[in-house]
């Protein structure tokens, strides 16, 4: 590499003044003999060489960081992970590096991310008390939802996706109509803080937990609450309905999953195996049902039933697998560094997707029991996250207050 003579002038004063900084007056003078230059240096020199030198040892680090990504980026692309998709089967799409969209918004962290079942559309709530709709297949920003006066905590869909229920800290659920994007009607009955609400298969019911220790079932015609669940010792954090809307799934900081009978309000089962706050619970689908059994070890199950398998994560940092049937931890998946915050069934059965405070976002391959891909999704808590039920997209949002939209290949 050869300098100009300016670069080089520059550098022999940035020389001197090291040389003089540090006490090396003989070679200083020599030097400044042997390359003419002046007694006395402009103070811009003063540090420069050590400046420039730190400075080159941090552009190395990124440098090699980013041939480090490369090289993964080639070997998931000659492994056919690349854009041609046909080498795949669509069972075994996950997520891949880099996010397709950063979208930015909300002004404080992100709560929830959903999908709407039809359209190209999803949806995200914030502790900002604002819901806002984008379009995941071109990044465009679409509207606000405002009427919420405290943080926004969950979201859900009814199957036709003409509902949207929302919860909040303001101790209220809100149905939007999602033709006209207005809040048709809003739910009181709570106590405290509403963490976790979810649509019934039929759409015809809301079921929410809360703060408050309670899980409600709420009439979406009259809105009036028409029945409530009383067991947990603490806040129940998030409630989940199985397939066939015949049971609940509720997690709580008792450090137990309870599965409730809707019929009945009866509570079927206590799960106790965690060592924290029981954040998230997930219900396996079908599809994941001859997976779960390999990696718990069972060849057949003669009798059992189906889908009635449970995945909850906790601050413990840990998944566990629940056989609702048995009531029986079937088995345990460790590698996240801070909490569990999410976790969704990849449709295809095979993954566990999970979100976590460790900031990434990780796919479990169920029957082998391991960490399959992490990908370091967010500069700050992942709260959560939602897999598309048929197009190739995953959505993860973030306390660093961005929602990321991921495509699968």
């Amino acid at each position: 590499m050869v300098l100009s003579q300016r670069q080089r002038e520059e550098l022999n004063k940035a020389i001197a003044d090291y040389m003089k900084q540090n006490g090396y007056h003989n070679s200083l003078t020599e030097f400044q003999k042997e390359t003419s230059l002046p007694a006395e240096l402009e103070n811009k020199y003063a540090g420069l060489l050590e400046k420039k030198w730190t400075s080159v040892i941090r552009l190395q680090k990124k440098v090699m960081d980013l041939e480090a990504k490369l090289i993964e980026a080639e070997k998931e692309f000659n492994q056919g992970g690349g854009p041609t998709r046909e080498k795949r089967n669509p069972t075994d799409w996950i997520p891949r590096p880099p996010e397709k969209y950063s979208l930015s918004g909300h002004r404080s962290p992100v709560t929830r991310v959903v999908f709407h079942p039809i359209f190209s559309i999803m949806v995200s709530s914030s502790e900002d008390a604002t819901i806002k709709v984008w379009d995941y297949e071109t990044g465009d920003y679409e509207r606000s939802l405002k009427g919420h006066t405290d943080s926004v905590q969950d979201l859900s869909f009814d199957h036709t996706g003409k509902w949207l229920a929302s919860c909040s800290a303001d101790m209220t659920i809100k149905l939007w109509d999602f033709n006209g994007y207005e809040c048709v009607k809003t739910m009181h009955g709570h106590d405290h803080n509403i963490s976790s609400v979810t649509f019934m298969p039929s759409g015809d019911h809301i079921i929410s937990a809360s703060r408050d220790k309670t899980i409600k079932m709420w009439e979406v015609a009259s809105g009036f609450c028409v029945k409530t669940f009383t067991g947990h010792r603490e806040w129940v954090r998030m409630v989940r309905v199985n397939k066939d809307g015949s049971l609940i799934a509720s997690c709580s900081n008792d450090q137990t999953v309870r599965v409730w009978v809707i019929a009945t309000k009866e509570c079927k089962a206590e799960l106790r195996e965690h060592e924290h706050v029981v954040e998230c619970v997930e219900w396996a689908p079908e599809s994941a049902n001859s997976n779960v059994l390999e990696a718990a070890g069972v060849d057949s199950r003669k009798g059992g039933i189906a889908g009635l398998y449970l995945f909850s994560g906790s601050r413990d940092k840990t998944i566990k697998c629940w056989d609702i049937a048995s009531g029986m931890c079937l088995f345990t998946l460790v590698g996240h560094d801070n909490w569990v915050r999410g976790l969704r069934v990849h449709p295809g059965g095979k993954y566990l997707l999970s979100a976590s405070d460790d900031k990434t976002l990780r796919m479990w391959d169920i029957k082998n029991k391991r960490n399959n891909k992490t990908i370091e999704a967010h500069q700050h808590f992942t709260t959560c996250l939602d897999f598309h039920q048929s197009a190739p997209y995953v959505i993860t949002g973030s306390v660093d207050q961005t929602i990321k939209v991921w495509e699968c290949r």
